[in-house]
């Protein structure tokens, strides 16, 4: 790699961490980052998720005492997102590379949507699902969460949320501390099945890892001090951007 790629990478990583300490939609920089290196879009997403763990992984542990009570249900819900990772994972790698490639641009478009109205999402899920408890049901939607996860992983911050905010009384807190545990899992299983199966490129993965750990850090202070509304807004408009780039490069 030249330094201009590495200073994308580190940079891309950066934002990453930062977006993912502070709001979700990380992958809403660093994936198309990985694609800007030449890799094949498969190699990329599999090599944008190993990235992302030190930046997941932060998230997980530095909520850990917001947890809710670590029972059997916990145990289940934890497993079955491991689980669909797994499965996820296996689906992306039997995806022909040109299908994969097809749908890139609406991967990313999704994501951007899920990420912008996240809130109506939540809202929309409780409405639709009664009642304060379904730990059946939630096991169930975290199963499918965590196939897609481990399939392509943006947005699936914003999924786990409306999931566990229909199915839980929790409060808010609780609720995105195991939101970041279930994404971690899903996340880890999937990367897991990528390293085994050698389509991760580790230099470009490893030289994001260095930003997406900085950024993760980076933004566990800086949450503190910016307005979310203005983090939101930014992040949003990193994903509209990147759509119409994607759909210019892959559709047009």
């Amino acid at each position: 790699m030249n330094i201009w790629l590495i200073i994308m990478l580190i940079g891309a990583g950066i934002l990453g961490g930062m977006a993912n300490a502070m709001a979700g939609g990380a992958s809403l920089f660093t994936f198309p980052a990985m694609l800007a290196t030449g890799l094949p879009p498969i190699i990329a997403n599999a090599s944008n998720g190993f990235a992302l763990l030190p930046a997941n992984s932060l998230a997980a542990y530095l909520d850990r005492d917001q947890l809710p009570q670590r029972d059997r249900v916990f145990l289940v819900t934890a497993i079955v997102s491991l689980i669909g990772g797994v499965i996820g994972a296996y689906l992306l790698l039997t995806t022909p590379a040109k299908i994969f490639s097809a749908i890139v641009p609406a991967l990313i478009g999704i994501a951007t949507l899920m990420f912008i109205f996240s809130k109506a999402i939540r809202a929309g899920m409780k409405r639709l699902i009664e009642g304060d408890d379904h730990p059946r049901l939630r096991a169930g939607l975290v199963f499918v969460s965590g196939i897609y996860g481990g399939y392509f992983g943006a947005g699936l911050g914003v999924v786990l949320m409306a999931v566990l905010s229909a199915t839980t009384h929790w409060e808010l807190r609780s609720t995105n501390a195991f939101k970041n545990v279930l994404g971690f899992l899903a996340n880890f299983s999937a990367n897991i099945i990528f390293a085994w199966q050698g389509v991760i490129s580790w230099p470009e993965t490893l030289t994001m890892m260095v930003g997406t750990a900085l950024g993760g850090f980076l933004g566990t202070k800086l949450v503190q001090v910016l307005p979310a509304a203005l983090v939101r807004n930014v992040i949003s408009a990193a994903g509209v951007l990147m759509t119409a780039i994607y759909v210019y490069r892959y559709w047009l």
